[in-house]
């Protein structure tokens, strides 16, 4: 294969991938900006009281005088799991009319985890579907499809990274008789914009890559996370199948300070309870993340015996399920703080100029060939009528 026939082939691969996966791309860019900033802007809309104004020092309340505060509001239901925010020092106890049904009655009482004020009561049930954040979250994992949606939004990510590679093949040969950065804006517009269009593409082309590849491993959590529940955890529950939910459970603060003897250096994030539609019907599970920025996204699930308390085995996470969570971070741009963020959105928007100026160049190439095409027949009309005698 000759030089030029490959190059012709490496366009023709960029050429087809941008353009299969540009909208699509486009709608997971534009509902990035508010997702690298969900802490903040849901924050801004939070309705909830502020947190107690206590000391700094004023140590984390049991858990077990948490749950029970909110079973005391809601009697007849039952803990479906308790949630550890990691950002503020605040605690979601999730109730439900019974256990297995927190996806259709669940509901969560958010406290302050020093004190035990109740912050926000959330009602019975809430369909939160569609609140600003939750509609831009759909739209960017799922485009409100499930699990079609995530294959699917999966598969235009791994295009996007087919076309930033062919890209980069073919910035050297186009680029070859310019200086770096160079951007012809005296010359037409369609000129301009495929110089800016190169020019921003390699610029963020590592940051590009590697939001695009931790895209698609997040777009795979749901077949990642249930092959292990159907592998891992069913070994583990193996001696309690058939069992029921315990009428009398443990100690969740205890179950929490179990797991943490069994992983040290490490911090209780989220608990579900036994009965838990997506543990285990006789087990705390206990999700037990690390307690430094390294190891911050990094979850252990240690099993508790719901009824004893004794601890029943630590669930070492297979590397698949480490990828996904090292992959997230990396994604969204959020384990340093406000200034990362700023960069990661700063980076976005030049990422939508690219795939916008990407389909602006597709049109105008497609504009400027059928304007070719139509002089050209213009031209053969033209010339095929016949010459009038002269009289």
């Amino acid at each position: 294969m000759t030089a030029a026939s490959t190059i012709k082939t490496w366009y023709l691969v960029h050429k087809w991938t941008s353009l299969v996966c540009t909208i699509f791309l486009l709608i997971i860019c534009l509902t990035g900006l508010p997702l690298v900033f969900h802490h903040e802007i849901e924050h801004w809309l939070d309705d909830a009281k502020p947190l107690s104004d206590v000391p700094a020092s004023t140590p984390p309340a049991s858990l077990d005088k948490l749950v029970g505060a909110a079973r005391a509001m809601y009697p007849g239901e039952v803990v479906d799991y308790v949630y550890v925010d990691p950002d503020e020092p605040q605690v979601y106890v999730g109730m439900a009319k019974k256990p297995g049904d927190a996806l259709v009655s669940g509901h969560a009482v958010r406290m302050d985890g020093r004190t035990g004020d109740v912050l926000l009561d959330g009602p019975p049930y809430v369909d939160d579907r569609f609140t600003f954040m939750n509609i831009m979250l759909a739209l960017h994992v799922d485009l409100f499809a499930g699990l079609a949606g995530e294959l699917f939004l999966g598969f235009m990510g791994l295009l996007f990274c087919v076309a930033i590679v062919s890209g980069v093949v073919l910035y050297g040969p186009f680029m070859k008789k310019l200086e770096f950065g160079t951007v012809r804006a005296a010359r037409s517009t369609r000129l301009k914009w495929l110089d800016l269009h190169n020019l921003l593409g390699i610029v963020t082309l590592v940051w590009a890559f590697v939001v695009g590849v931790t895209g698609v491993i997040n777009e795979l959590s749901t077949p990642l996370f249930r092959l292990w529940q159907s592998t891992e955890l069913p070994r583990i529950l193996e001696p309690y199948k058939g069992a029921g939910v315990p009428t009398e459970l443990a100690s969740v603060q205890g179950a929490a300070d179990t797991a943490l003897k069994a992983v040290p250096g490490t911090i209780a994030g989220f608990i579900a309870f036994p009965g838990n539609a997506f543990g285990s019907p006789h087990h705390y599970i206990v999700w037990m993340r690390g307690d430094t920025p390294l190891t911050s996204r990094l979850n252990t699930p240690v099993l508790v015996d719901g009824r004893s308390g004794e601890l029943t085995t630590v669930a070492r996470m297979p590397w698949y399920l480490t990828a996904l969570e090292l992959s997230r971070p990396l994604h969204f741009g959020d384990y340093a703080g406000l200034p990362l963020k700023i960069i990661w959105a700063l980076l976005d928007v030049i990422t939508i100029i690219v795939l916008a100026s990407g389909l602006y160049l597709w049109l105008a190439r497609r504009r400027a060939t059928e304007a070719r095409i139509a002089e050209l027949v213009r031209k053969h009309q033209a010339a095929a009528q016949p010459q009038r005698n002269p009289a």
